[in-house]
Order: structure tokens, then C-alpha cells, then sequence
């Protein structure tokens, strides 16, 4: 995620605050108050019904397959608020270390967007060894979450509201984000298989982007300067110090929890069905786990256009890089033979072609109409009939 991503953060967050005290200054919270609030208790709840499902069998088909459609509704539910509980601790505890707000936007916020990509895919990664075609789902879900926030997500977006795009955001992420995606698929490409060696690779070059990027910060607030002012007119919740770290800790644990629910009920699901992991990785986990850049962007495309964009281009220089990275860290990324040809000569060409006619339809004009947001709605469904006559039969690759 780019660091316009902490613009919509402390945009909706400080309108929240504003709303609830009426602009008066706003007082430190504690452990009590932080108990009683309802992020945490929606997530609890999410999280003892994920449980409580959990250990439900039935003999009927039909009614299991319900079942688990709603245990892969709740595991996401629980991976989105909890990964916004653990960025929420992040952020504070970087403040009251003397963190600067740009480089906390640039760190921490713009890596725990991309939180729920990277936790599927690394809890992938890290169960393979019984099942390899987790593998298939881990990058299914990288391609699949690009795919659907570059064109589903922003038509939707763009659609809601015609975008003017800066030459600034292509020069500085657009090009990176054709990049990330080009070199992840030259070395998937290249020994059909992703090395450890390989996963840092990816790894450093996210650093050096993040490095680059906060090399170059007067430049970012020159760009972004109106608003860099509402930022600084905006007043943020605020909790102790110990608050905070438990909500680091609560908000990491209940992530882990989900994203391990999520990968082993979808994995389920794809049996069943006899569908490719592949397949469920780059659809059902990767619009799952896009959704918290459709809510941002959805939010922040009122008040920033430059938040819209940047919040979807970001997180897809993320997830081809760090998310996939660290997943090869853990264990060597290689597609299973079922699922090869599905990816390398479907989904991966046409994650290509979208990112490419998107950026396309942004250096044409700079600006995004509805009738271009409604070709890239177009564009996703298209990928889906592709992907189900694949599995019918009817399109051989």
C-alpha cells in the first residue's frame, strides 16, 4: 500500500472523533474503555461464532456446504476488523514512540492494509507441506486480489464518482505496480518456482520503494498538499500506551486465527467441488481479501481522489512483492501441475492485461469515466466466465 493510504486513515478516523466530541479535546482511554469499545467487541463476537461453526458437522451435503460458505464469511469479517485492530495499536505505539506521521503512513499502515494478502498467503505457505496445492491458493490469491481491486474494485469506484488521475501518482507507483507484477511472474515463470532466494528478492525491493519513497517526502507532501492541510486540522482518538499494545496483540492473534480459518475452509470448499485451488484463491480469497481497499477507497474518494488511487495502487505493489515474498520465505512458492497451466497461461495474462488497460485508460486523458470504470467491471466478469468455461471444459488452455 502507497502512503496515500494514511491520508484516508486519519481522514475517517479524525471525522470520527469530531463527531463524537464535538470538538472537544479528547482524553487519553484506557484498558476499561478499551474493553467496552466496539471494534473489539464485534470482533469477539466474530471470533467465538468463526469458533463456535467451527466444530459443527452434518451429514447433508447442501447444509455443510452452507456452513462452510458462512465460516469463509465470518474468517474474513474477523481478518478485516482484526487487522484494522492490530494497525490501529501499530500507529499508536509508533506515535508515542516519536514516529513521524509520514513514515508510520509509509510502514506500518501501508503493510497492515495489505495485512489480510499477506497472512492468507503466508498461512498457505506455512501448511503446504501436507497439501500442495495451497500453494496453487497462495498465488491464486496474490494475482486474484490485484486483478479484482484494479478493475472491479475501481470500476466500482469510478463509478461511484469520475477519478482525475495526477501524472505524478503514474510516474511515482503505476509503472512500479506493472513492475512488481512483471518480475513476480518472470520468476515464477523462470524454474517454475518461487526460492527463498527469490522471495527476498521481492522483499528488497519493497524495501527500497519504501526506502525511496521516504527519501523523498517533501516531494509526497508538495504533491498531496491540500491535503496534508486537512490532515492537520483533524483530531485522532487517542488511547494509553498499554491500550495500544493490547491492541497489537489481540488484533494479531484474532488475524492469525482467521486467516488460518479462511485458508482451511476454502480449501474445503475446493474439494468438494472438485474446483483448483487456484481457481478459489484468485476469487473468493482474493475479493475477500480485497475489501478492506474497496472500503477505503469507496470512503476516501469523496474527500481525496488521490487516496482512491493511491490506496488500490499501493497495495498492489505490496501484495506482488512483500505479501508473496515472505510467503516464498517460509517455503518454496511452486505451482502444483493441476493448477499450472490454469495460472500461468489465464489468470496471470489477464491480471496483466487488466493492470495494463487500466494504466492505459489513466495516461489517456488522466482521468477515469463511469463508461471506463464500467470496462473494468466488464473486464473482471469477463475473467470469470473465462475461469468457469475452463472448468466446464469448454476453453482449453
Amino acid at each position: 500500500m502507497s502512503f496515500l493510504y494514511i491520508f484516508s486513515e486519519v481522514i475517517i478516523k479524525g471525522w470520527r472523533a469530531v463527531s463524537l466530541y464535538m470538538g472537544e479535546p479528547v482524553k487519553e482511554q484506557g484498558i476499561g474503555a478499551l474493553l467496552q469499545w466496539n471494534a473489539l467487541l464485534i470482533s469477539f463476537a466474530l471470533f467465538v461464532t468463526l469458533a463456535l461453526l467451527s466444530g459443527i458437522t452434518t451429514e447433508n451435503d447442501w447444509t455443510h456446504m452452507g456452513i462452510l460458505v458462512l465460516l469463509i464469511i465470518l474468517a474474513l469479517a474477523l481478518l478485516i476488523t482484526s487487522a484494522d485492530f492490530f494497525v490501529e495499536g501499530a500507529k499508536g505505539l509508533a506515535r508515542r514512540a516519536g514516529m513521524a506521521e509520514v513514515v508510520i503512513g509509509l510502514t506500518i499502515v501501508s503493510i497492515g492494509t495489505s495485512l489480510p494478502e499477506i497472512l492468507v498467503t503466508a498461512t498457505a505457505s506455512a501448511t503446504s507441506g501436507n497439501d500442495p496445492a495451497l500453494m496453487d491458493l497462495a498465488v491464486g490469491n496474490i494475482y486474484g486480489s490485484v486483478l479484482v481491486q484494479i478493475t472491479l474494485v475501481l470500476g466500482i469506484v469510478v463509478a461511484f464518482k469520475p477519478l482525475d488521475i495526477r501524472p505524478a501518482w503514474l510516474r511515482r507507483d503505476g509503472l512500479l505496480m506493472l513492475f512488481s507484477i512483471i518480475i513476480l511472474t518472470a520468476l515464477l515463470w523462470e524454474g517454475n518456482e518461487l526460492s527463498r532466494i527469490e522471495g527476498a528478492i521481492l522483499c528488497s525491493i519493497y524495501a527500497l520503494y519504501i526506502v525511496w519513497l521516504l527519501s523523498d517526502t517533501d516531494k509526497i507532501r508538495d504533491d498531496e498538499l491540500e491535503i496534508v492541510n486537512e490532515i492537520k486540522s483533524t483530531t485522532e482518538f487517542s488511547w494509553t500506551g498499554t491500550a495500544y499494545f493490547v491492541m497489537v496483540i489481540i488484533g494479531l492473534a484474532m488475524a492469525v486465527y482467521s486467516a488460518n480459518e479462511l485458508v482451511k475452509h476454502a480449501c474445503e470448499i475446493a474439494y468438494k467441488l472438485d474446483v483448483p485451488h487456484a481457481i478459489v484463491g484468485s476469487t473468493m480469497s482474493g475479493l475477500g481479501t480485497s475489501l478492506p481497499e474497496l472500503t477505503v477507497a469507496m470512503v476516501a474518494v469523496r474527500k481525496s481522489q488521490g487516496v482512491a488511487i493511491g490506496t488500490l495502487i499501493g497495495s498492489n505493489i505490496t501484495d506482488p512483492l512483500l505479501s508473496i515474498g515472505i510467503a516464498a520465505l517460509i517455503s518454496p512458492i511452486s505451482l502444483t501441475e493441476q493448477s499450472y497451466d490454469l495460472t500461468m497461461y489465464l489468470i496471470i495474462p489477464m491480471t496483466l492485461i487488466g493492470v495494463s488497460i487500466c494504466l492505459a485508460m489513466m495516461w489517456t486523458g488522466f482521468r477515469f469515466s463511469r463508461f471506463e470504470g464500467g470496462v473494468l467491471i466488464g473486464f473482471y466478469l469477463l475473467f470469470i466466465v473465462l475461469l468457469e468455461l475452463q472448468r466446464q471444459g469448454y476453453l482449453t488452455i
